[in-house]
């Protein structure tokens, strides 16, 4: 089984969704020996953000990692992934993840039915950390934006461990980080 790390968060040791993420491939590691894990850190080695430059398959480097990047993708079973939001949304280094793999006739097409997701078959388990209380409300452009960007993909085993309020005080960063490890999903299922 192979799991796709991937952390975006400009934090770096500070920040609530890396220690989450890692805690959840730490999880999946001790469960499932032998697990192959591949990470990539978005903030030291984002992916460049898309470009007519990059549409044109102008730069080879840039054309290749993006490459890497649907390969690592199509790749997993398990796609973990550490997502704090900023000013309501994703990292934009995220974004520009996505971007590399939501790609029409790679991982969705358009059918005279509707779109139709073409990278089923995979379990994402997103670590999503707020210095706000959001919930699932209309300010939420974070975890709706990811739970319906991967169920277009035709991903719909989706979860989230939550870390929210973190900035309101030391004390609700300890206690919204010690409610999202306890919340850390199980690995016993194989992906869907």
């Amino acid at each position: 089984m192979k799991l796709l790390h991937l952390d975006s968060s400009a934090l770096g040791a500070n920040s609530v969704t890396r220690e989450l993420s890692a805690a959840i491939v730490a999880r999946w590691q001790d469960a499932l020996p032998g697990l192959s894990v591949e990470y990539r850190d978005l903030d030291a080695n984002p992916v460049p953000h898309l470009t007519g430059r990059s549409l044109a398959k102008a730069d080879p480097a840039e054309t290749a990692d993006a490459a890497h990047v649907m390969q690592q993708f199509l790749g997993a079973d398990v796609i973990v992934i550490g997502a704090p939001m900023y000013n309501f949304g994703v990292p934009s280094t995220l974004k520009a993840w996505i971007d590399r793999i939501a790609i029409a006739g790679t991982t969705f097409r358009y059918t005279e039915s509707g779109p139709q997701g073409l990278a089923g078959g995979k379990r994402v388990v997103i670590a999503s950390g707020r210095g706000g209380i959001h919930g699932n409300g209309p300010a939420d452009f974070q975890e709706n934006y990811l739970r319906h960007l991967f169920g277009f993909l035709g991903i719909t085993q989706v979860e989230f461990v939550r870390a929210e309020g973190v900035g309101y005080s030391p004390q609700h960063r300890i206690d919204a980080l010690a409610a999202a490890h306890a919340s850390i999903p199980a690995p016993i299922r194989e992906a869907a």
